[in-house]
């Protein structure tokens, strides 16, 4: 059955009133699957808090120090990391609960309890490096769950789609070199974080986008890149990093998709996982940033999911 993991923690995340990445994604999200009926067919789930050992199996020691260090507690002012990404006092147990969420998603895959699975969480993960955090995100949350499924669960191959508008610099950062993980990725280029080029390597596949592409250019280069790679690869468990920004009515960026082509999407890497990987598969929420219409897409991905 399919299961949603988040928490009310990650509500207390506030960048603040600017700020793109607000509670209000998770409200929509909750608000569409109620209106949609879907609420009533998930089984949800409560995201623990990531513990130090499994975020260092990603980020480096002195980061973390820093990040804790940074921190505010209750009734202090927000702080800004970088200029994209803020912690307020709310953050720091948001993002413990988000890469938590990863963690306890992997765990019950491979327990057979719970199988595909959703976090809808906050912060996203995906732009933070072994050692930066930038572009929203403090902790890498898909890294942390692919390291957990290789060490904890002793898995060796491991692969992670990410279909956020961005390219998921934070996780290709982090495993470049682990030839256990394929990290295939789209994203429009040249744009933020100006990272990702075109590439093909043994564990690396990136697709970058023109602005102005849609749906023709999206699907070729997925039918054309990443399912190869991930057929030759074999995964014995896939990870999607899925942001909904590339959509035509999320004015964060020039690329435009339509609903259909997250439904369309789902449904190949489903076909993956249910061919390689006895249909193991976690999707956790990166981007998205028109409340409405990510809660309108997210539907579409689940309902693919739910079968």
């Amino acid at each position: 059955m399919l299961s949603m993991i988040s928490h009310p923690d990650c509500r207390n995340h506030d960048a603040g009133p600017l700020h793109p990445e607000t509670k209000a994604r998770l409200d929509a999200i909750n608000n569409q699957l109620i209106m949609s009926g879907m609420d009533y067919v998930l089984q949800h789930r409560d995201a623990p808090i990531v513990t130090r050992e499994q975020l260092e199996r990603v980020h480096d020691a002195d980061y973390l120090d820093r990040v804790y260090a940074l921190a505010p507690g209750e009734g202090m002012q927000s702080v800004e990391v970088d200029g994209d990404t803020v912690m307020s006092p709310g953050t720091l147990r948001a993002a413990e609960r988000a890469a938590g969420s990863g963690v306890m998603g992997v765990d019950l895959i491979m327990s057979g309890e719970a199988n595909p699975i959703f976090c809808a969480v906050r912060p996203p993960g995906h732009h933070a490096e072994r050692g930066v955090a930038m572009g929203f995100c403090l902790f890498n949350n898909i890294a942390v769950a692919a390291a957990h499924a290789l060490e904890a669960h002793g898995l060796s191959r491991v692969a992670i789609v990410d279909f956020d508008v961005h390219h998921g610099n934070g996780t290709e950062d982090i495993f470049k070199d682990e030839p256990r993980v394929l990290f295939c990725s789209s994203f429009q280029h040249p744009f933020y974080p100006f990272t990702g080029h075109e590439k093909e390597t043994q564990n690396l596949v990136d697709i970058p986008l023109s602005a102005g592409a849609g749906s023709v250019e999206f699907r070729e280069a997925v039918s054309t890149h990443w399912i190869p790679h991930l057929r030759a690869f074999k995964p014995e468990i896939l990870l999607i990093s899925a942001g909904f920004d590339a959509h035509t009515a999320d004015d964060m960026s020039s690329v435009n998709l339509v609903d259909a082509d997250y439904e369309w999407v789902t449904r190949e890497l489903k076909a993956v996982a249910d061919e390689f990987c006895d249909g193991r598969l976690l999707s956790m929420l990166e981007g998205g940033y028109e409340p409405e219409v990510l809660a309108r897409s997210v539907v579409k991905h689940l309902d693919v999911l739910l079968g």
